[in-house]
């Protein structure tokens, strides 16, 4: 059952709002809306919908079915094809593995999925002189390491929480990471932030204490691209640990 949104606040230009209200109102799933579950989901009235569905039609932003049913029509893809292609991953990554390594003394990296493999996109080296030895473009495989962990992870599983993976030893015995997925505004999994370093000092007790340090950059990036921050909502469900690492 989707949840009625409230009356948008006239805070700015109201009509505005009202048509911002019906465009959000459509989710994941949905091929096409009725009149009665636009009226549900924005607490609008009938008349209003209407009014801002002929607005909407006339600019190719909805398409009104024969059964009078309407879905989002090709104004919205050009959007999106505009925002992708605005999008600077780099920028935004960066400068949170940056702060993550500032943080915890350990390499952050950005992973994304390539196949049967996950490359590594993005990386920060950790200060120590100890430390693991990849670079951006290398790959590994989508084993028990917790990075591929995340990268497996859907947002079904992690919307109402999710505890950050750990492993020790899955594709080198001597080292560890701890990994959340990242999702993008449609729910999809943009990579994985990952935290890695030699086994005898990332630990799973030093996972737990740097836990919340990682969690709210793995926040602060998942809105920066876009998505909503699954944060540490009360009676999340904690991720499996996997005795295996990077």
């Amino acid at each position: 059952m989707v949840k009625t949104r409230p009356r948008p606040a006239v805070n700015g230009v109201a009509s505005a709002d009202r048509v911002l209200t019906v465009l959000s109102s459509f989710q994941i799933g949905d091929s096409a809306l009725s009149l009665v579950e636009l009226v549900e989901r924005t607490g609008l009235i009938k008349s209003t919908i209407m009014r801002l569905m002929v607005s909407l039609e006339t600019y190719g932003f909805v398409n009104r079915l024969a059964d009078g049913r309407y879905m989002l029509a090709s104004e919205v893809m050009r959007l999106n094809a505009v925002y992708q292609d605005a999008l600077d991953l780099e920028r935004h990554v960066l400068p949170r593995l940056h702060k993550l390594t500032g943080e915890t003394g350990e390499t952050a990296s950005f992973y994304v999925k390539h196949g049967a493999y996950r490359l590594c996109q993005y990386r920060v080296n950790s200060p120590h002189r100890l430390r693991l030895h990849m670079q951006p473009g290398d790959m590994r495989p989508m084993d028990g390491a917790a990075s591929a962990e995340a990268l497996r992870t859907p947002y079904a599983r992690a919307k109402d929480g999710l505890e950050p993976f750990y492993s020790s030893g899955a594709t080198d015995p001597h080292a560890a990471s701890m990994a959340l997925p990242i999702f993008g505004p449609l729910h999809e999994n943009i990579g994985a932030l990952v935290l890695s370093g030699p086994a005898m000092r990332l630990t799973a007790d030093y996972a737990k204490a740097i836990r919340s340090i990682f969690i709210e950059v793995a926040d602060d990036l998942t809105r920066s691209l876009g998505g909503k921050s699954f944060g540490e909502e009360k009676g999340a469900h904690r991720a499996p640990a996997v005795d295996e690492a990077v």
